[in-house]
C-alpha cells in the first residue's frame, strides 16, 4: 500500500484541468516551412518523404507545401533539408473543416480555420456521442481515440462521448485507411445512426490512405459518397488535436 501512495504521490495530478490551453512537451506537431530558399535542384525532402506530403513548387510564391492529411509526422524531412528550411513545433491544434484547409506553405503557416457549423452547434453543442470504427488502422489512432475518456483528457465532461452502438450514435470517428474487407462494414455502421449524422476522419490513413494510400487492399469510395466533416490529421493522431477540432467545429468554448 505504502508503495501504491509513493507512486501516486510521485506522478501527481495527469487530470488537465483546461483542454484548451494544453501544449504537449516534445510533441511533434504542425510542420513549419521557413522563408527561406531551397538549395538549387534540391529534391531531398521530397524524396524522403514516406507519404508523398510534401508538394516542391506548388506555386512560384511557395515553392514548398507540406499536406498533413498525408504527413505522418515522422520529422524525416527536416533533418535532410540542407536549407534548414522545415521543421516542426508542437502546435496540436491541426484539425479543419475542408481538406485543402490541411495544406500548409511558408506564406500560408496555418491551418485554415474550423469553420463553425450552427447546425452541429444546435443539435450537438451540449451531447455528442460517436461511434469508433477501426478500417483497417494500425491501432495507433484507435488508441489515442480511447484514451479520450481517461483521467488525462475526460472528454466526457463536455458531453462528448464514444458509444458502442451505431444506434445510440449521432456520428462516427472513422481511422484506418479502409480496406476493402472493412468497407461493407464500415457502410452498414453509417447506414445504422439516426440523421442528422457526422463523419470525423482521425489520423492521415483515415484522411489520405497515409503510408497505405496506393495499396490495392483499399477501397475508400465511401468517403466520395460521404465527406467528412472534421478532418484530424496525425500518425497516430494526438487527444488533444480531436478535442480542439471538436470542440471548435461545435462552437464549444469550454
Amino acid at each position: 500500500m505504502f508503495q501504491s501512495l509513493a507512486v501516486r504521490k510521485a506522478q501527481g495530478s495527469q487530470f488537465i484541468p483546461d483542454l484548451r490551453a494544453a501544449q504537449p512537451g516534445g510533441f511533434r506537431g504542425k510542420p513549419v516551412i521557413a522563408d527561406l530558399a531551397c538549395a538549387p535542384n534540391c529534391h531531398v525532402c521530397q524524396e524522403v518523404c514516406p507519404t508523398s506530403a510534401i508538394d516542391l513548387k506548388a506555386s512560384s510564391a511557395d515553392p514548398v507545401a507540406i499536406d498533413l492529411g498525408r504527413c505522418v509526422m515522422c520529422g524525416d524531412c527536416a533533418p535532410v533539408c540542407p536549407s534548414q528550411k522545415l521543421s516542426f513545433n508542437n502546435d496540436v491544434k491541426l484539425s479543419a473543416t475542408t481538406r485543402s484547409g490541411l495544406v500548409v506553405t511558408a506564406a500560408r503557416p496555418n491551418i485554415d480555420p474550423i469553420k463553425i457549423s450552427a447546425e452541429l452547434h444546435k443539435r450537438f453543442g451540449s451531447s455528442l456521442k460517436l461511434r469508433s470504427v477501426s478500417a483497417g488502422g494500425c491501432n495507433g489512432c484507435e488508441m489515442e481515440v480511447n484514451a479520450l475518456s481517461n483521467v488525462n483528457f475526460d472528454l466526457g465532461r463536455y458531453g462528448i462521448d464514444m458509444v458502442a452502438s451505431p444506434r445510440h450514435a449521432d456520428g462516427i470517428v472513422l481511422t484506418g485507411p479502409i480496406t476493402r474487407n472493412m468497407a461493407k462494414a464500415l457502410q452498414i455502421c453509417w447506414d445504422a445512426i439516426p440523421e442528422p449524422k457526422l463523419l470525423i476522419a482521425v489520423g492521415a490513413c483515415a484522411i489520405s490512405g497515409g503510408v497505405f494510400a496506393d495499396s490495392d487492399a483499399l477501397g475508400r469510395e465511401f468517403l466520395d459518397k460521404y465527406p467528412p466533416s472534421l478532418y484530424v490529421p496525425g500518425c497516430p493522431v494526438h487527444p488533444l488535436t480531436f478535442i480542439s477540432g471538436v470542440m471548435d467545429v461545435l462552437g464549444m468554448t469550454t
